[in-house]
Formats: structure tokens, C-alpha cells, sequence
């Protein structure tokens, strides 16, 4: 239940009516931020609740790259257990050892093949521009082919 729900005549100020310190004593009083406002104190004061409870807030880490270009990095990946996805319903039931489809991955804008999951016994002709060891070995395995293309 929300604060913006409860009715006023419920609230604690209701009973701190006429009390000049409203519960907050006369020698310390109630002020605005006195720890500071948001992070403010964290290699300070807050110290040691960021050291518990935030290790490694502060600080760098890595090497730079300076000017990373995201285009070279580009690498879309799929598994072996959603490559049947890339072709339609039809062309698995058609596949035989003489009459492999063909799953152009690269066209479907997916550069890699990995290797979780298992395959059919139908081989397949996968073309893509990378694939993992494992994905190679299952594919080759179910009597497909990984052709390489740029």
C-alpha cells in the first residue's frame, strides 16, 4: 500500500501535533542532508558501507580503446538447435543424404554457428562465416557441410 492511500488523520505527524521538536530532541534537531545528498561520501564518511557493500565502485580497470569502431565486432551467432529455424518447415521434411538444403545464414544476418544443442539426422549444407569447433563437428557428424563464406 502506497503513502499516497493512507488516510491523513492515520499519519504519525497527526499525533506530533503542538510538539515543538516532533520527536527529533532538542540538541541534535532534524536537519536537511547531514550525511549529504545521493553518493556523496562514499571514499569518506560512507566509507565502509561502500567497501561492504559496493567493492570495486571506485576505480578503473582494462586497458582503453580509444576510437572503438562496433562494426568489426559485429557478429551475430546462432545455435545448432535453432538452425532449423532459418529454412522453412518443408525443406526438413524434403532433406535426404541426396538433397541436403541449404542454410545460408549469412542472408538471415547471422555470422556464426555454435555448437549448443543437437542436430537432426539430416544433413544440411550451413554457410556462414564462422563456426565453432563443436558446431563443425556436429554438423559434419549428422552428414552436412560448413562452407565458409565471406
Amino acid at each position: 500500500q502506497s503513502l499516497g492511500a493512507m488516510p491523513t488523520h492515520l499519519r504519525k505527524h497527526r499525533k506530533k501535533r503542538g510538539q515543538r521538536t516532533v520527536g527529533y530532541g532538542r540538541v541534535g534537531q532534524h536537519r536537511k542532508h547531514p550525511a549529504g545528498r545521493g553518493n556523496a561520501g562514499g571514499q569518506h564518511h560512507h566509507r565502509i558501507m561502500m567497501d561492504k557493500y559496493h567493492p570495486g565502485y571506485f576505480g578503473k580497470v582494462g586497458m582503453r580503446y580509444f576510437h572503438k569502431t562496433k562494426n568489426q565486432f559485429f557478429c551475430p551467432t546462432i545455435n545448432l538447435d535453432k538452425l532449423w529455424t532459418l529454412v522453412p518447415e518443408e525443406a526438413r521434411a524434403k532433406a535426404t543424404a541426396s538433397n541436403a538444403p541449404v542454410i545460408d545464414c549469412i542472408a538471415k544476418g547471422v555470422f556464426k554457428v555454435l555448437g549448443k544443442g543437437a542436430l537432426p539426422d539430416k544433413p544440411v549444407i550451413v554457410k556462414a562465416k564462422y563456426f565453432s569447433k563443436l558446431a563443425e563437428k556436429k554438423i559434419k557428424d549428422a552428414g552436412g557441410e560448413c562452407v565458409l563464406s565471406a
